[in-house]
């Protein structure tokens, strides 16, 4: 699949796959800004997407993200394929922390990964009843540990 894309500025970096068979495109930031009142950090990737009709591309963290006092602030990010818009990333830091003391990502770091795949469009039908199952109405923790 081609996938069209924009550099917004000249150092942005094109996503790219780290290895053979990874599932994500690796999104390197090149630019950050610290909201200290609402305690995330913006990162910035300088790539805006063309993502056909009929696909998603998913924002997640990278694994490294464990080694950071970071989480991404919308946990998974939904770029829809009308968005064409710079790709960014949203990280929360822990409130009782000084913000200058978070550990976090540097321009030129992959911050964050991409992921795009299709879905299907769906046409919800409103009902009086729903079939039943062995579940049923058991929500949170109802299959056990």
């Amino acid at each position: 699949m081609k996938v069209r894309f924009k550099k917004l500025v000249d150092k942005a970096v094109m996503p790219s796959y780290a290895k053979p068979g990874d599932a994500g495109l690796d999104m390197t930031t090149i630019g950050s800004k610290i909201d200290a009142d609402h305690n995330y950090i913006e990162y910035f990737t300088g790539i805006a997407l063309e993502i056909p009709e009929g696909y998603v591309g998913l924002l997640f963290p990278r694994s490294s993200t464990s080694k950071k006092d970071l989480r991404l602030a919308n946990s998974v990010g939904v770029v829809d394929s009308g968005y064409r818009g710079e790709i960014s990333f949203r990280y929360k830091f822990p409130k009782d922390s000084y913000f200058a003391k978070v550990k976090r990502y540097n321009d030129g770091d992959r911050v964050g990964q991409l992921v795009i795949l299709p879905y299907p469009q769906i046409n919800m039908i409103e009902a009086d009843e729903l079939s039943s199952t062995e579940r049923g109405e058991g929500g949170y923790g109802s299959t056990g540990n």
